[in-house]
């Protein structure tokens, strides 16, 4: 069996959830947290490894609350991200106070994954199906005259909005393929009793079309990819100005700029499950009912890992 690695980006705030760690708080019957249900998915998918990418503050309560747990069911290991995690020609900004983003969260892994990936948030459930396809997707020999294979688990917009507040999403363009144009990032998108409206590029409020294929950042990459986005990050860095300190480097914009060059071929890998996650704090409750849902649709047994 051709291996395959799971990452988990575990080192965000969540500054809009409020107090707690959104990533640790429990949903399941039995004090599940989201990412048990994402691990149990991966692995039944055919995922034998998982990383998860957090803070040092964050290992030891991260170690606690899921990877000693899970380490008897699936291979585990640990990549720090860190503010002063860059290449020795470049000096953080002593303003700046946090992390690069989502890129070099990936980056992080360098020297731990070498398999094919896939890339997480560990707040968010994806459902069964994206899990699947991805790795299928990973698992499967594709020729391109691109430099790098990539996927993504493209869901529906309308099964991924918030019933508390608007909420960004990647919107995706497709080519005449199918693949991958680009992602327009979209904010204030909101749902409304006819569909859904956004935010235009002008700040005024237009319609939004809830059957667009949209990123959850939920990304497939083979691991030469990890070189390219290290190169990524230096360029990045060299770009930015002194006094720079709210710039990010973002995993979709990356993946991006590789598509516009004509270096990536990125296969959008529909999926219709419902998407939920935790961006508010009023959206627990709502994420709690649907995993009590799902037990009892028979999707997951009433104890995950039946310990």
């Amino acid at each position: 069996m051709k291996e395959t690695t799971l990452v988990i980006m575990a080192a965000g705030m969540g500054t809009r959830f409020g107090e707690g760690i959104k990533q640790l708080e429990p949903m399941g019957p039995n004090q599940e947290i989201i990412m048990d249900y994402s691990i149990y998915d991966a692995m039944e998918a055919g995922f034998n490894k998982v990383v998860f990418v957090t803070r040092n503050d964050l290992l030891d309560t991260l170690k606690e609350a899921i990877g000693s747990r899970v380490e008897n069911k699936i291979s585990v290991q640990y990549a720090i991200q860190d503010l002063s995690h860059v290449p020795e020609e470049f000096q953080v900004p002593p303003q700046r106070t946090k992390p690069w983003g989502t890129g070099q969260a990936v980056l992080s892994c360098k020297g731990i994954v070498d398999t094919p990936f896939l890339v997480i948030n560990a707040d968010d459930y994806y459902g069964k199906e994206a899990f699947k396809l991805i790795h299928d997707y990973l698992v499967t020999t594709h020729s391109t005259e691109r430099q790098y294979n990539v996927c993504m688990a493209g869901f529906i917009l309308g099964n991924t909005l918030s019933d508390h507040g608007g909420v960004t999403r990647g919107i995706c363009m497709l080519d005449e393929k199918g693949k991958l144009a680009g992602v327009n990032e979209t904010k204030g998108i909101v749902r409304t009793s006819g569909g859904a409206v956004c935010e235009d590029g002008k700040g005024n409020i237009v319609p939004c079309d809830i059957h667009s294929h949209v990123s959850m950042n939920m990304w497939g990459f083979t691991p030469d990819f990890l070189d390219e986005l290290e190169k990524g990050f230096r360029e990045f860095l060299a770009g930015l100005e002194q006094d720079d300190t709210d710039s990010e480097f973002l995993l979709p914009m990356f993946v991006d700029s590789l598509i516009q060059d004509g270096r990536a071929d990125v296969s959008v890998l529909e999926t219709k499950d419902s998407w939920f996650g935790v961006t508010y704090k009023e959206d627990k409750p709502i994420v709690v009912d649907s995993i009590r849902r799902l037990i009892a649709e028979g999707k997951y047994p009433e104890n995950l890992y039946g310990d």
